[in-house]
């Protein structure tokens, strides 16, 4: 099973930017399709982005489309979230999540359950 490290989260002014990263071990990135997600207190979690192991295909959240991009480091078996004009309503705990190796191969899920790996999170705090 792939371990998942996040780090980069922080606190930055409404329309600043931030760069996750999700340090992956035990496997590459390459072979597995991983999603970002968050959790605000009070909300269930939600999809934000994700990237296919075959083609890397991406897919975003309507909320987060044209600000965040997703990307994937084979070299550095690391995945990242780029995020700019970031809004109040973006603060949350940001998870990394990989699906089980070779699976979903052509699609991109978007549900929680249908990733088999987690990281710890790692808080983004953004002020108005």
């Amino acid at each position: 099973q792939v371990q998942l490290v996040e780090s980069g989260g922080g606190l930055v002014q409404a329309g600043g930017s931030l760069r996750l990263s999700c340090a992956a071990s035990g496997r590459t990135v390459s072979s597995s399709t991983v999603g970002w997600f968050r959790q605000a207190p009070g909300k269930e979690r939600e999809f934000v982005a994700g990237i296919t192991w075959y083609g890397s295909r991406t897919n975003y959240a309507d909320s987060v489309e044209g600000r965040f991009t997703i990307s994937r480091d084979n070299a550095k078996n690391t995945v990242y979230l780029q995020m700019n004009s970031l809004k109040p309503e973006a603060a949350a705990v940001y998870y990394c999540a990989a699906c089980a190796a070779g699976s979903y191969k052509y699609t991109l899920p978007i549900t929680a359950g249908q990733y088999s790996s987690w990281g710890q999170g790692t808080q983004v705090t953004v002020s108005s």
